[in-house]
């Protein structure tokens, strides 16, 4: 009588506290279980109440890594509400702020936790003596987009530059242009890191499940700041139509909610994105994908994390585009007009891990009388147990930390802000 039992507490290497069960009896499971155990965090009551002005600066707390994208969908629900309409300048330099951010978070999870995974070492420490070269470029890179970051957004992380209609500052010409020339010069770094994970991504498992993907989708760009949204089962839905899309609903097992929608669940992130938007690459970000062999729709969720490069590689090159556009065009010193007035608006953006929506209603005096947000990794969560439920059969005949390690891999490819997931609750009255 064969018996297997792993618990992984509090897995690591991934943000926030999650636990992966798994339970199995004479070659036979008997339970495999996803769970957020973290408190919830109850950011939409924080912000009932307060004046339009605060909202994104709350929300944009949400997470210290999304941060950048939770205060954009933000200003996006409430200038939805409001009637705001940005200008040209206003949504190009938020577009390139999105890439920074996008770039920050996916070279991170690639760099510094996945990686160790694919050279079996414990964590990114021990690869700095022995792959130096590539820790560096790592380091390149993700300095890059904090400081591209700190450019567009007045600080790497919770925005301080991003308002209801515009900026509050803004770079100027020279900065902007200087920042063009750092993207350009990257592009060859980015080669390079793209290179070492292409010679190791067999160490990725082969494994694919058949799921719905959820994401942004346009008709002319590779969706991220707008679209509507796209789903590989069912078309495309508008943005005020996502409580219909993300339906969610809680298990008595996590404190995150999940979500499902024409199937028992669904993904989101970087690969749900390729798999809705993959012609739309820029075409250095095709070409590393074609080196890959990726191409939609890719049912395998230990690929989001070669589609997370492959975005970075887009980011900077649209980046660069973008620039080029704003600079073309002549900076503008801009002041949003515009008048508060009741009412309710979605936003929508594509943050690192998926798409995200906020929604808000305001009254007259521009106060907040209600909010919800959907977190993309709420979204996530039953995939990810579905996902587990059908890898943990075929590793049955490895040993115990080989089919640990391939389990907290799967969660890994997932990128999870498990915090930000918290919304859940139950309480027990005695």
């Amino acid at each position: 009588m064969s018996e297997i039992a792993i618990k992984v507490d509090h897995l690591t290497r991934v943000e926030g506290h999650g636990n992966i069960i798994l339970n199995a009896k004479n070659g036979a499971i008997e339970k495999v279980q996803w769970q957020v155990t973290e408190a919830p965090r109850m950011f939409e009551s924080f912000v009932r109440g307060r004046h339009y002005h605060q909202v994104s600066h709350v929300m944009s707390r949400i997470c210290g890594i999304c941060s950048i994208g939770h205060a954009l969908c933000s200003l996006k629900a409430t200038e939805a509400a409001m009637s705001v309409t940005i200008s040209e300048q206003t949504e190009l330099l938020r577009k390139v702020a999105l890439h920074a951010e996008n770039m920050q978070s996916h070279i991170l999870h690639v760099g510094y936790l996945v990686a160790p995974d694919l050279f079996r070492k414990g964590s990114v420490f021990p690869l700095i003596e022995t792959h130096p070269d590539a820790v560096l470029k790592i380091i390149a890179l993700h300095r890059l987009a904090n400081e591209m970051s700190d450019l567009l957004c007045g600080r790497t992380t919770h925005p301080i530059t991003l308002m209801v209609g515009g900026f509050t500052s803004t770079p100027s010409e020279r900065e902007l242009s200087s920042l063009r020339d750092r993207l350009s010069n990257i592009l060859p770094v980015c080669d390079e890191v793209n290179q070492l994970l292409l010679d190791n991504v067999h160490m990725l498992p082969d494994f694919t499940r058949e799921t719905e993907y959820i994401g942004l989708t346009s008709d002319t760009e590779y969706a991220l700041y707008d679209g509507v949204i796209g789903s590989t089962d069912t078309g495309t839905h508008p943005v005020e139509d996502y409580e219909s899309i993300a339906n969610e609903y809680v298990v008595p097992y996590s404190t995150a909610k999940f979500a499902s929608h024409a199937r028992e669940s669904y993904m989101v992130g970087a690969l749900a994105r390729f798999n809705l938007n993959a012609e739309k690459l820029t075409s250095g970000a095709r070409a590393w994908a074609q080196k890959f062999g990726l191409s939609p729709i890719s049912y395998n969720p230990f690929m989001n994390n070669v589609a997370q490069l492959i975005e970075y590689y887009h980011s900077v090159e649209d980046s660069i585009a973008l620039i080029d556009t704003i600079l073309n065009k002549g900076l503008k010193n801009e002041t949003p007009s515009y008048a508060v007035k009741a009412g309710r608006g979605v936003g929508a953006v594509e943050v690192p891990r998926g798409i995200l929506f906020h929604d808000y209603t305001y009254n007259d005096k521009g106060f907040c009388t209600r909010a919800n947000c959907v977190i993309p990794t709420n979204q996530n969560h039953k995939n990810i147990n579905l996902d587990l439920e059908a890898l943990a059969p075929t590793l049955l005949g490895l040993a115990e930390k080989e089919i640990e390690l391939n389990l907290e891999m799967l969660v890994r490819a997932y990128d999870p802000c498990i915090s930000c997931s918290t919304h859940y609750l139950t309480v027990e009255f005695t």
